[in-house]
């Protein structure tokens, strides 16, 4: 036994005991997605039912497990959740007013820990087993990961035997452990849904832009997932995003991903979390092809743009005549978070040959409403602004605005919308005198 599975054996004990170095008032995060701690979060909600704590502050970008902080009916003022991005989990209760989330782009997270936030008591986080130097991988996080634990005053881990070794900046050694308990618990899935035929029409539309020996970074969703399977005959493709899903994965192991043609981290696949399926999970594990890296790094506008012919892969809600994208709202209704988007929006304008995409269907609500508005629904955030939209992609066209006339963009934006609407959108972009 070498001194490092000594140290592990000293520090190991049962999540419920793990969860007693939490004090009322602690400020408490844990890295995103599949990192978020269950056996931790489980035991520490449970001290606070039992009137054992107050006012601890759980924050999360991104909640894929639906940990029991989200509990607020019996939670609430004991054991709350701060999000920075909301995903479904998170949604509802921060739509009612029961707690609420920090905006931000993505990149900026870590320097929140480092220079803003005052302090922070507890990071938590579900990693792989030790390795023989001592060291814990977070996985499927670097995210925020490093800036955490750089930060925090008590470092508390749940070793789930589970969980894969995922190699890049993203480690955490026994040396800086607090206390850790062991699980055995299957990773969430995140399972490939069917694609539609406008996903398929959009994703061939985007696919038919993309050049051999781009740096792809293609985001959560139909459409992205579209673009990959679509992008199977490419050669010489690199990945550098922010989020990894099968799609990507499918690339490399059909030989369209080598990451050869890129400047930095050549042969390498780069993220800073991934979510997917177990084929996915099994296929990162302690593979060397794969490198985690914070988000402060991955979705660094300057990094991205070293990468010529860059090309980013994002989703929205709706878009106006003016070329505003909403991506995070519904009116005034909390959906989503800015995530990367701005991030990589601004990456590959600065990359040489870069293309921007923005893609969403053109119709929602069967399509009885247009997803193209004259200007965005009152109340609705702006999270890619007008200056740094690149290309648009409905279903019904695929345009390219960086460089149009305000008359020509809403022309072009209008050309996206389905034929039943462009007449009133036409009408209403006359009397804002948008089309001259």
């Amino acid at each position: 036994m070498n001194k490092f599975q000594e140290m592990y054996l000293a520090k190991k004990m049962t999540p419920e005991e793990v969860a007693k170095f939490v004090k009322s008032g602690d400020v408490c995060a844990s890295p995103t997605g599949l990192v978020e701690p269950t056996a931790i979060c489980e035991a520490i909600a449970q001290r606070a039912r039992n009137g054992e704590l107050t006012g601890v502050l759980h924050h999360q970008t991104l909640s894929v497990k639906g940990g029991p902080f989200l509990n607020y009916e019996e939670l609430k003022g004991k054991y709350d959740y701060v999000s920075w991005f909301t995903g479904a989990a998170g949604r509802k209760g921060i739509q009612e007013g029961h707690y609420t989330y920090i905006p931000a782009n993505y990149s900026t997270i870590p320097g929140y820990w480092r220079d803003v936030q005052p302090k922070l008591d507890v990071m938590y986080a579900e990693v792989s087993p030790m390795d023989g130097h001592g060291y814990f991988s977070c996985a499927m996080a670097g995210a925020e990961a490093v800036a955490m634990r750089d930060k925090a005053k008590i470092i508390l881990l749940d070793v789930n035997d589970k969980m894969p070794r995922v190699l890049g900046n993203n480690q955490i050694h026994i040396s800086q452990v607090t206390a850790l308990c062991e699980s055995s618990r299957p990773l969430s899935i995140l399972p490939n849904a069917p694609l539609t035929d406008i996903d398929k029409t959009i994703g061939q539309m985007i696919a038919d832009e993309v050049p051999n020996g781009a740096t792809l970074q293609l985001g959560i969703g139909g459409i992205p997932n579209a673009v990959g399977v679509l992008l199977r005959d490419k050669q010489d493709l690199g990945i550098h995003t922010e989020m990894l899903t099968d799609s990507m994965v499918d690339l490399i192991q059909c030989g369209a991903v080598t990451n050869m043609k890129k400047p930095i981290n050549v042969g390498k696949t780069v993220a800073t979390l991934a979510w997917g399926t177990q084929k996915m999970y099994d296929f990162m594990h302690d593979n060397p092809a794969f490198e985690m890296h914070p988000v402060d790094y991955t979705n660094d506008p300057n990094i991205i743009g070293m990468h010529d012919n860059f090309v980013s892969v994002n989703s929205c809600i709706e878009i106006d005549l003016f070329g505003q994208v909403c991506a995070e709202s519904i009116g005034t209704k909390h959906y989503s978070g800015s995530g990367g988007q701005v991030d990589f929006v601004r990456g590959a304008n600065l990359s040489k040959g870069g293309k921007g995409f923005i893609a969403m269907t053109s119709t929602t609500k069967g399509g009885t409403v247009s997803k193209i508005k004259p200007v965005l629904t009152p109340g609705s955030i702006v999270t890619t602004t007008k200056n740094e939209v690149d290309f648009l992609v409905t279903e019904n066209n695929i345009v390219r605005l960086k460089g149009q006339t305000a008359s020509d963009r809403a022309k072009m934006i209008i050309s996206l919308a389905a034929p039943e609407f462009r007449e009133e959108l036409e009408f209403e972009a006359k009397k804002m005198n948008l089309i001259v």
